[in-house]
């Protein structure tokens, strides 16, 4: 299987030559800015494509609305949150707190020619303003802890699809006692004892 083929069936989407050329020019300068500081673990560099640009287009396949406005809180180097905004045509807000993660952000944004698309925020969670369609985040909090923190660009339609790794089901489990909602629970594309948790109607139990 090609690398578009493999794009193309976990995202759902026919993956042009040009796109993927955006996603190997963004591998690219990703590899380039670990040597200067740690974006991504070196053990997974060797397996780039599977482990990160993979891993974030099948977010793009599980997305009811793949165009709509995505908010990628936490994004550290754009991961899932680039290579969302390289597939996808609506808008993508990157949510970082990093100053130097953020300035790599922004020379991927422009070599790419992604300004027109692409939000950048420097701050925490709670930094971004909007309303969002999709929200994602990779790494960043226990699920219970993730929900509050960006339960302000939620509302009744917004989709959550977190990527979750192995501990999905006991994150779920502890955020309903918090939490409620429609959820759902995918396995992931790339790591076979890993899965992803779906969200909809998301909103604080006693919550109107």
């Amino acid at each position: 299987m090609t690398r578009r083929e493999r794009l193309s069936a976990v995202s759902g989407r026919d993956v042009s030559r040009e796109t993927d050329e955006r996603l190997a020019r963004f591998e690219e300068m990703l590899v380039a800015e670990n040597q200067q500081q740690n974006l991504v673990s070196p053990a997974t560099l060797e397996h780039l494509f599977e482990r990160h640009i993979v891993d974030g287009a099948q977010l793009v396949g599980l997305a009811a609305r793949p165009d709509g406005h995505w908010f990628d809180i936490g994004t550290g180097p754009g991961l899932p949150g680039m290579v969302i905004a390289i597939l996808t045509h609506g808008r993508v807000t990157l949510v970082e707190p990093r100053a130097l993660r953020v300035d790599f952000l922004r020379r991927c944004v422009e070599a790419l020619g992604l300004e027109d698309r692409v939000e950048l925020v420097h701050g925490k969670a709670a930094a971004a303003k909007g309303r969002a369609d999709i929200i994602t985040a990779r790494a960043v909090a226990a699920l219970p802890k993730l929900l509050g923190l960006a339960e302000h660009l939620a509302g009744p339609e917004t989709q959550w699809i977190l990527p979750k790794g192995r501990s999905a089901k006991s994150e779920l489990e502890q955020a309903r006692d918090l939490w409620q909602g429609r959820f759902e629970l995918v396995d992931s594309a790339t790591d076979p004892e890993a899965q992803i948790i779906l969200g909809s109607a998301v909103r604080r139990r006693g919550k109107r």
